[in-house]
C-alpha cells in the first residue's frame, strides 16, 4: 500500500451514532483510548501511523457481521486487524474509522490429522496452530517470519521460505467464512479436496514434518 503524503486531509469524521451504537453493544469490547487507537494503527511496514477513531474487538462471525452492516449503514471505513504483524500497511485507518479486531477469535475448531486439515478462527496465531497440532505429528508450513493470524496470512497470500515446497497460503487453504462489506456471510466451498461446484476455498492445510527417507504428503 502507497500511503498518501497527506492521508489526514482524507479522514472523515465517524458518525456519533456509528459510535454509540457500538459503545452500547459491545461494552468494554469498545475502545476509544489513545493507547489502543495507537497500538492498532500501525503494523511492521514503515509508513507512519494512522490511528482508526475507535476499535472493536469481535468474538464471533455473527458480531463481525454485524459490526459490518453497522458501518456499512454509516458508510464508515472497517479495517480488520489481526496480529499486526504484516509489511503491507493494510490496516492504516487512512480514512479513519473504526478497527476490528479478531485476535480475540483465536479457537482451533478442529484438526482433522487424516486428511491434514484443521479449522481455525481468524485469530489463530501461526505458532499457536503448530502447538495445537504438535501431538498428532503434523505442522503447518506456511512461516512468514512473523507469528501472524492465519486470518491475516490468507487476506495477504503469505508465503515464506518454505513456499517452493509446500506452496503459499493459496494452495493451503481449503474454504473461507467469509463476512461481506455489507454484513453477509458466506461460505466458500466445504471439505472436499476436489468439487465441481466451485472454488474449493477456512480449513487449513497441515503437513508432515519431513523425515529422512520419507517424503512429506503435500496437499494436492
Amino acid at each position: 500500500m502507497n500511503a498518501p503524503l497527506h492521508a489526514e486531509s482524507l479522514r472523515r469524521a465517524v458518525p456519533a451514532a456509528c459510535l454509540e451504537a457500538l459503545r452500547a453493544r459491545f461494552g468494554d469490547r469498545f475502545s476509544e483510548s489513545a493507547a489502543v487507537r495507537e497500538h492498532h494503527g500501525r503494523d511492521e511496514s514503515p509508513y507512519p501511523a494512522m490511528l482508526p477513531d475507535a476499535v472493536v474487538f469481535a468474538h464471533t462471525t455473527e458480531e463481525v457481521a454485524e459490526i459490518a452492516r453497522l458501518c456499512n449503514e454509516h458508510r464508515v471505513p472497517l479495517i480488520p486487524y489481526g496480529a499486526g504483524s504484516s509489511l503491507e500497511g493494510h490496516i492504516l485507518a487512512i480514512q479513519g474509522g473504526i478497527s476490528l479486531d479478531l485476535s480475540q477469535m483465536n479457537k482451533v475448531l478442529a484438526v482433522n490429522a487424516e486428511d491434514l486439515t484443521a479449522t481455525v478462527q481468524a485469530g489463530v496465531l501461526r505458532k499457536q496452530l503448530n502447538e495445537e497440532i504438535r501431538s498428532t505429528g503434523l505442522f503447518f508450513p506456511i512461516d512468514p517470519g512473523a507469528d501472524a493470524s492465519l486470518g491475516g496470512m490468507a487476506a495477504t497470500r503469505a508465503s515464506g521460505t518454505n513456499a517452493v515446497r509446500y506452496g503459499t497460503m493459496r494452495e493451503n487453504v481449503m474454504s473461507l467464512t467469509v463476512v461481506t462489506a455489507d454484513g453477509r456471510i458466506v461460505r466458500t466451498a466445504g471439505r472436499a479436496r476436489k468439487s465441481s461446484a466451485g472454488y474449493d476455498l477456512s480449513l487449513i492445510h497441515i503437513s508432515e514434518p519431513t523425515r529422512p527417507n520419507n517424503r512429506s504428503r503435500i496437499p494436492a
